[in-house]
């Protein structure tokens, strides 16, 4: 009988099903996992029994969080907020085509992630090796579309409910046509239907817009 825990991860508030074996983990604990990102933490949310994991793949759940795990996790933000600022003086000291959006340490401090927006590729290789000269870890570059950036942020969604959809339980963005605007009959004013990235908003998908002013969603859930 093997057990499965959802947990929700400390980085983006993502919630993932991971492998607990015989970890005995409980709702409420603050856990250590694996993912295709690396060794991450975050906290047991409910868990489950399993007969057959049929074909179904899992990233495992190595152990409960340690006392150095929490400090690392504590220590994470500041060493997140110093990349950033080095890596926008080192974008504009370079004079790249380039924004920076979020930086993110992994838990034990083996990679750094750098995400960006741009119009176009950029040669980032001379930053990198700055990058890397300064913070003595391996570095990450990822070129992001707008939606992306918007859900790594984050921020009040434009029905001013709480936090933006995208970041609140969006695992996948999806494109927003303009047909699915006209279908619902709620014309083409861009101010109102535009979300924080400046794209089509993603409730648009689901049909959930009021129909009477085209501004505030129906409550969107998961």
């Amino acid at each position: 009988m093997l057990e499965i825990v959802t947990v929700k991860l400390a980085r983006d508030k993502h919630r993932d099903e991971f492998l607990s074996n015989d970890l005995d983990l409980r709702v409420g604990d603050r856990c250590i996992v694996a993912t295709d990102r690396g060794v991450e933490m975050g906290i047991v949310m409910n868990g489950r029994k399993a007969d057959n994991l049929a074909d179904q793949k899992y990233h495992k759940a190595l152990r409960r969080a340690t006392e150095q795990d929490r400090y690392l996790n504590e220590k994470k933000k500041e060493r997140e907020d110093y990349a950033h600022n080095l890596c926008k003086k080192r974008i504009k000291a370079r004079d790249l085509p380039m924004k920076l959006g979020k930086v993110e340490y992994i838990l034990d401090g083996s990679r750094v992630i750098f995400y960006f927006t741009a119009d176009h590729r950029v040669d980032f290789r001379a930053l990198v090796k700055d990058l890397a000269r300064e913070l003595r870890t391996r570095i990450e570059m990822r070129q992001i579309g707008a939606r992306d950036e918007a859900k790594l942020v984050g921020g009040l969604g434009c029905c001013s409910q709480g936090e933006n959809c995208s970041k609140l339980f969006l695992k996948e963005l999806g494109s927003v046509s303009v047909r699915t605007v006209k279908e619902q009959g709620l014309g083409m004013n861009l101010n109102r239907l535009s979300g924080m990235c400046g794209r089509l908003k993603c409730c648009l998908n689901f049909a959930a817009l009021d129909q009477g002013d085209g501004e505030s969603c129906r409550n969107c859930s998961n």
